[in-house]
Formats: structure tokens, sequence, C-alpha cells
């Protein structure tokens, strides 16, 4: 097999040329700095390079959708006139907490409209400061009074359907109808057998 030798060819030098200085005074120092690889850039100053300048930190924005901790809630509600009373009403098959001058969102009261006075008569517990009213199941004569502020929808659901090597997928969004209720008052659970609350020693 013949063999052939390919002549070397020697590439320039990528360093740059400082010659150019010699026209700059004496009291004059040259710093090189790389702003890129492979891509330098000479300046001529009388102390240092110029420092490099560094991004800007990206302000966080905190969301205004997330809901305030259960705690800081609490602690709004006690500041309130009847903070030593809540009660846990069933609306539909679920339970909430209320506290009168609190709002809640619940699932869609239909025949409910904006501004009606309505009255949850399924009342489980009562508490106030030093007493109990738990029913068996639901507290006899106990009402919670509540204003219907809005009926509104809740965030949208993406609800995405795919299978896999069957060219099929299906993207469609939900928005789950919802009420809005003001609570303002709890009456009615007087006459109930209370159970005392046992004080905790210190």
């Amino acid at each position: 097999m013949a063999t052939a030798t390919l002549p070397l060819r020697l590439l320039p030098s990528r360093t740059p040329l400082l010659h150019t200085a010699a026209f700059l005074p004496a009291s004059t120092s040259l710093s090189v700095t790389a702003s890129a690889p492979r891509n330098w850039r000479i300046f001529a100053a009388a102390e240092e390079a110029p420092a490099p300048v560094e991004a800007e930190a990206e302000e966080v924005v905190e969301d205004a959708a997330v809901p305030e901790p259960v705690e800081v809630q609490l602690a709004a509600a006690g500041a309130g006139k009847d903070a030593d009373i809540f009660a846990v009403v069933m609306i539909g098959s679920r339970q909430y907490i209320v506290m009168p001058g609190r709002y809640i969102y619940t699932q869609r009261l239909k025949d409910a409209n904006v501004n009606d006075q309505i009255i949850l008569n399924k009342v489980l517990l009562v508490s106030t400061r030093d007493k109990a009213y738990i029913g068996m199941p639901v507290v006899t004569n106990a009402a919670v009074h509540a204003i219907v502020e809005e009926q509104g929808l809740d965030d949208k659901v993406i609800v995405f359907k795919f299978k896999k090597k069957k060219k099929y997928q299906r993207k469609a969004g939900h928005r789950q109808p919802n009420t809005r209720l003001r609570i303002t008052g709890i009456s009615g659970y007087e006459e109930f057998p209370a159970d005392p609350i046992l004080q905790v020693p210190a």
C-alpha cells in the first residue's frame, strides 16, 4: 500500500497582538479580558479594566391566589365579636367548620340567589368557650345563619386523555360551580345538653 505524506499548515496564533500599544502614553496600562470563549477585547485604562456587570436578581412575585394558612384564619376570626363560638355544619356530603363573620366556599346551591338569607340546620357540633354541644347525630334546634355572597366557579382543571400508539388524545377544561356563604350567626343550641370543656392545668 502506498503512503503519502501531506504537508502540515500551521494556523496563526489566537493570542491578541499588543504591538498597537506603542502609541499609548507610558502611564496607561493595558488589560485584556475575555467576554466569551476565543473572543478577546483590549481595554486601555489608567487603572483597571471595568468590572463585569452582574445580572440583576429577578423579583419573586408571590401568588395572590394562595389561601391563608388555617392558623392565620383562626387568629383573624379570634378578633371578631362572636369569636368564642364555632360550629360544624354539613352541606351536601361535606362538613365545614364555620364561625360568625367568616365565609366559606361550598358546592353550588342551585336554588339560592345572591343576597339570599339561608339557614343551615344540619349542625353536628357547636362549641363555645366553656361548653361543647355534640349532636347525636345533629344538635336539635341549632341553626347556622348565612348570606349568599356569590355564585362562582372554581379554578380550571385540565382533563387530558391519552392512549399510546393509537394516535388518541383529548384535552378539556372543567370549572366546578361553587357558592360563597358569609356566616352571620349561630343560634338555637342553648337548650341542647352540653358537655363541659375541661381546662388543662398550666
